[in-house]
């Protein structure tokens, strides 16, 4: 696995008008690199698992100590999936005491789901 830090989208002036749909505009260099990251961030099953468990928790947020029982593997490599996606701007945490919480960014949601949306024309099925 590679060690290239991930960029978080919406950090710089580059992408303020960040990632029209595919079906509106070709993506400019910058726009598509820093969806790549996102998405190679999204591209592992352990962490899309864990932004599914983090955005459908009830209240919003879920402590570490609730994720790591669901998965066969170390508390270490558990926050090491959630740092990559904290990297990748998908979600952020707080440490509280000895726990630290999750919460996912709507906005980086939003993006995504902007991004992949179609134009439908009128009388379209999905």
């Amino acid at each position: 696995m590679s060690k290239q830090e991930l960029v978080v989208i919406g950090q710089d002036d580059r992408s303020a008008a960040c990632c029209p749909g595919l079906a509106t505009a070709p993506l400019d260099e910058d726009q598509a690199a820093g969806m790549a990251r996102t998405f190679k961030a999204l591209g592992d099953p352990v962490r899309l698992r864990l932004l599914s468990m983090i955005a459908s928790r009830a209240g919003g947020e879920v402590c570490v100590c609730d994720l790591t029982p669901a998965f066969d593997l170390s508390q270490p490599t558990i926050s090491h999936h959630l740092k990559l996606l904290r990297q990748a701007g998908l979600i952020d945490c707080e440490r509280r005491g000895t726990w630290v919480y999750y919460w996912v960014l709507p906005a980086a949601l939003d993006r995504l789901s902007a991004f992949l949306a179609t134009a439908r024309s009128p009388g379209a099925t999905a």
